[in-house]
């Protein structure tokens, strides 16, 4: 499978805010940590909403948890 032209900071940004983890994540986005974890590893990319919802988590904008290099 190739990989997608979108790239993430979340594994990051969730040891930032004191080792949340994928399941944190993902309780407060409303996805599974299966779903999480597929978009940490860029082999999903995820609707526009859940990437506002991941950045709103964060307190950041959305350009700083994903970037495109298509």
């Amino acid at each position: 499978m190739p990989e997608l032209p979108i790239s993430n900071c979340i594994r990051e940004l969730r040891a930032e805010k004191g080792d949340m983890t994928q399941l944190d994540l993902a309780k407060q986005i409303g996805v599974t940590r299966q779903t999480v974890n597929a978009i940490e590893l860029g082999k999903y990319s995820p609707s526009l909403e859940v990437a506002f919802r991941i950045a709103a988590v964060f307190g950041k904008p959305l350009e700083n948890v994903f970037s495109y290099s298509g």
